[in-house]
């Protein structure tokens, strides 16, 4: 058997059309996908497929439809006996990435994420809070850059992608301020983010109250493979570690750089990035330029991995 991470695109990779070859080729994909609406009680399945894109990219639809199409080709892989040596996501895509790992029931996370999106999307005013990417600055200067910024001019980390790309998020007053040191600092580029909140920033902890009582409801399994979190880039495998962290990865930044410098010291002879788009892979690279990577997201690409799975093992 190969050592591969699999890795699971967060919000932000949706796109009208997603997974529908999927759907039309595996009973299975059908199945779930089916199975998923009815939990929900509406049918995401037609958002998937006919759109239109602006309801499809609320954060509460968006959410649950990202990881649907995941864990729908994860289970795919599994039924051809491919399965990783161990897993990550990227913010949403750690639910994924739970699932692949036997944590979390397929449904279970649907419902679990759907409910995350509207808790996130009500946890702060619409339009008070953004997001902006900084390019070309290291984490050290963006720290020593935000961490004066307090109160209504709120700042953090969110996502550490991977060298010269971080994600920061606040209040809208914050990051457009902060932004203009950072330029004045010596970015490259800050770039306003098309979202509706702050999201992993301290202005979300008021969802993650909620949620933490939804996800106590859940039940939430020891993971057969480890699940590299968003919040310590370190592997973990214990439930009730697992549901700690979920918690606290509404508020903390995703450090998705040192979960794939993890992968790389791990010695994984690929990074499969499973679901929509191709986010994750582009991010690998800038990490590991000589690592080999796959996107699996229809059933041509699903076959080329699984092909170079089986080859030799």
């Amino acid at each position: 058997m190969k050592r591969t991470a699999f890795v699971f695109p967060g919000q932000g990779s949706q796109e009208v059309g997603m997974g529908k070859e999927m759907y039309e080729a595996y009973p299975s994909v059908k199945k779930l996908f089916d199975e998923a609406d009815e939990a929900l009680g509406y049918s995401l399945t037609t958002l998937m497929f006919e759109g239109p894109a602006e309801e499809l990219t609320k954060t509460e639809n968006a959410q649950p439809a990202l990881l649907l199409n995941s864990v729908a080709i994860n289970q795919v892989l599994k039924e051809q006996g491919v399965a990783p040596s161990m897993t990550a996501g990227h913010s949403l895509g750690e639910y994924s990435a739970l699932v692949a790992s036997g944590s979390l029931d397929p449904l279970d996370a649907v419902k679990l994420v759907h409910l995350r999106g509207k808790l996130m999307e009500e946890a702060y005013p619409t339009g008070k809070g953004t997001m902006a990417a900084v390019l070309g600055l290291s984490q050290e200067n963006i720290e020593d850059v935000i961490k004066e910024f307090d109160g209504e001019l709120a700042v953090d980390l969110a996502n550490i992608n991977c060298p010269g790309q971080i994600v920061i998020s606040g209040t809208k007053q914050g990051v457009e301020e902060a932004s203009n040191k950072l330029n004045e600092a010596g970015a490259k580029r800050v770039i306003p983010l098309n979202v509706s909140g702050p999201f992993h920033s301290r202005l979300m902890k008021p969802a993650s109250d909620d949620f933490s009582d939804h996800l106590s409801k859940t039940e939430v399994r020891d993971a057969e493979v480890p699940v590299y979190a968003n919040v310590t880039a370190s592997p973990v495998t214990e439930a009730e570690t697992i549901e700690k962290l979920l918690v606290e990865q509404l508020y903390s930044p995703v450090r998705f750089q040192q979960i794939l410098e993890a992968f790389v010291e791990e010695g994984v002879e690929a990074i499969v990035e499973v679901g929509h788009g191709k986010v994750l892979s582009g991010l690998v690279r800038k990490v590991k330029r000589r690592m080999k990577t796959f996107n699996v997201q229809n059933p041509e690409t699903l076959e080329d991995f699984i092909q170079w799975y089986k080859e030799d093992s």
